[in-house]
């Protein structure tokens, strides 16, 4: 009798180590997906506002050559903002298909990318490791 009660306490003891376990592991494997998609996030929004410094003044210097050409300033940005309406017009009917979907699936791609706990902890340990070199050569 003495050694299923031994038993049991062990077997409860090895499922909430377990348990525990699991919880860590989810829990990694959602900071992982978290840092990854807002990283990617970050990344592509300092890209789109270089971009866009870079689209806003190329715009300017193209209005004012129209308008050089034309004699008048004005109908170079008329025309240029007409083109913006235009691209602005299909954007919008086609924007599922342009950026909705295409968001989505990379969104549910990060998110559903399985992370290796092993390549994890080695890079960790490969880390720690140059950590303490670099300290004691110090």
């Amino acid at each position: 009798m003495e050694t299923f009660a031994k038993n049991k306490d062990l077997l409860i003891d090895k499922i909430e180590k377990y348990t525990n376990t699991s919880i860590d592991l989810i829990k990694l494997n959602a900071v992982e997906k978290s840092a990854d998609v807002l990283s990617s996030l970050t990344s592509n929004i300092v890209i789109f506002i270089i971009f866009s410094m870079f689209t806003l003044f190329i715009n300017i210097g193209v209005s004012l050559y129209i308008g050089k050409i034309l004699n008048e300033h004005y109908l170079g940005f008329i025309i240029v903002s007409t083109l913006y309406l235009i691209i602005g017009t299909v954007v919008y009917f086609k924007r599922n298909k342009l950026m909705k979907i295409p968001l989505s699936n990379m969104i549910i791609t990060k998110m559903l990318k399985k992370i290796d706990l092993d390549e994890v902890l080695e890079n960790n340990n490969h880390t720690n490791h140059e950590n303490t070199n670099s300290n004691s050569k110090a």
